[in-house]
């Protein structure tokens, strides 16, 4: 089996998260896939971070929504890295992405990119929100794409399907072996976050998942030993 290693957010658990000083580090680890997280700015740019708010991973404060990009350039987004725009993650690395969108306008900037650059083998578009997938899917035709999910039951499966997602990506906290298996009668990739133990990667491993998102590289090193 082609067990997948996704470094989330670059690899977050050494360099400061969403910068492309994570993603550099996070491909030079061989890692198969980078997640990343967007945002629109207030003046449209796709930029890179995960919350909604500056707060906690620059020395800002306040809403992506509200900054232009060439405020949110002003930031220290740590260890004197930038906060990046999505434009140039695909400059500076060329791993395949996992992209994951809060809503249905980031969704259709993504597909003007997208579309622009033909990204629809390069890149995998994630979500916790259903109408973002399907948004997606309706403006980039062919696009692959993953539901993620955090609190969910057996019905998480359904939801993926009707939305037309390929994969499934779940907190392994909350993970069953029905839910395993009930995804992958659906022929449904399943990829477990976040993976940052040894206990974590042998439970992933036992529940037969496609993959692991993860903090820390080591993980791509030990992954193909674990069963």
């Amino acid at each position: 089996m082609n067990f997948l290693t996704i470094g989330h957010r670059g690899v977050m658990g050494v360099e400061p998260e969403n910068t492309l000083r994570s993603f550099v580090a996070a491909q030079a680890a061989g890692l198969d896939l980078i997640e990343l997280d967007l945002h629109l700015s207030k003046d449209g740019a796709l930029v890179v971070m995960h919350d909604a708010e500056v707060d906690r991973t620059t020395d800002g404060t306040g809403p992506i929504a509200e900054k232009t990009l060439a405020e949110l350039r002003t930031l220290d987004a740590g260890r004197g890295e930038r906060v990046p725009v999505f434009e140039e993650v695909l400059d500076t690395v060329k791993a395949p992405l996992q992209a994951e969108i809060k809503d249905v306008a980031a969704a259709r900037a993504l597909a003007e990119v997208m579309h622009r650059r033909d990204l629809t083998s390069r890149v995998e578009v994630s979500s916790f929100h259903d109408e973002a997938i399907a948004e997606i899917a309706r403006l980039v035709p062919g696009v692959r794409t993953a539901l993620i999910a955090s609190r969910y039951g057996t019905d998480v499966v359904e939801r993926a399907t009707e939305a037309g997602a390929a994969t499934l990506c779940l907190n392994i906290r909350r993970l069953t072996l029905e839910v395993t298996e009930l995804a992958h009668a659906a022929d449904l990739k399943i990829i477990g976050w976040v993976v940052n133990t040894q206990d974590h990667l042998r439970l992933v491993r036992a529940l037969q998942l496609d993959g692991a998102t993860t903090d820390y590289p080591e993980i791509k090193r030990t992954g193909r030993f674990t069963a």
